[in-house]
C-alpha cells in the first residue's frame, strides 16, 4: 500500500475496482483544512479520463508494472499490433489505450507497461515528440503574419495538426505526443 505523498505521473493504482494511470497531479495545502491531492487518471480498461481528489495520507494500491521496449508494427482496425524489441513477441492492444494513437508512425519504438501479476499490457508511453512528414498543407499566403496565423496540414500518419503558415508538403516536423501541437521544422 502506498499513500498519497507516493502519487507520481505514471503511476498505475487500483481504484473503484479499475486500474488507472496518473496523468496529471497536484498537491494542495491550503490555509486552511487539511492538504490534498488533485489528480486526472486515465482508466487502463476504457480510456477515460476521471479527476479525483485524495485527502491527504489516503491509502491506495499500486499496481506493480513493469515497461519493455516494443516496436510499432501495423493498424488493423481498432487494433495496434506490436513487438517486444527483445523476444520479438507480438501483441495486439486496442486503440483505447494508446495515448495518441494518430501520431504513431510504423517503426517506432514505444514503451508498453506490463501488469506484472497478470501479464496484461495496462498502456502504451509515446516518445516525448515525433518527426513526420507534411504530406498535405494549403499553401501558404504571403504577407499574412501580422499574427501568429497556422493552418491545419496532414501529416503521414494521417493526423491533422495546426502549422505555420511556411510549412510545406515534404517539409518533416516535430510534434509533441501529449498535446499534438507543432514544436519546430526539423532540417534534413
Amino acid at each position: 500500500m502506498a499513500s498519497t505523498s507516493d502519487i507520481r505521473n505514471g503511476l498505475c493504482i487500483k481504484y473503484n475496482n479499475d486500474i488507472y494511470k496518473i496523468i496529471e497531479f497536484l498537491h494542495v495545502k491550503p490555509g486552511k483544512g487539511p492538504a490534498f491531492v488533485r489528480t486526472k487518471l486515465r482508466s487502463l480498461t476504457n480510456g477515460k479520463v476521471l479527476d479525483n481528489t485524495f485527502s491527504a495520507g489516503h491509502k491506495i494500491e499500486e499496481v506493480r508494472v513493469e515497461n519493455h521496449k516494443f516496436q510499432y508494427l501495423y493498424p488493423e482496425g481498432d487494433l495496434f499490433h506490436f513487438m517486444n524489441v527483445e523476444s520479438f513477441e507480438q501483441i495486439s492492444l486496442n486503440k483505447n489505450i494508446l495515448d495518441s494513437p494518430d501520431l504513431l508512425k510504423e517503426g517506432e519504438n514505444v514503451m508498453v507497461s506490463i501488469n506484472t501479476e497478470t501479464d496484461l499490457p495496462l498502456s502504451v508511453d509515446m516518445p516525448a515528440s515525433v518527426v513526420l512528414v507534411v504530406t498535405y498543407a494549403e499553401p501558404g499566403i504571403k504577407g499574412n503574419t501580422a499574427t501568429n496565423a497556422t493552418k491545419s496540414a496532414t501529416v503521414e500518419t494521417g493526423a491533422s495538426v495546426n502549422v505555420p503558415l511556411f510549412i510545406n508538403e515534404g517539409d518533416k516536423i516535430k510534434i509533441d505526443t501529449t498535446t499534438g501541437n507543432y514544436m519546430e521544422r526539423v532540417k534534413e
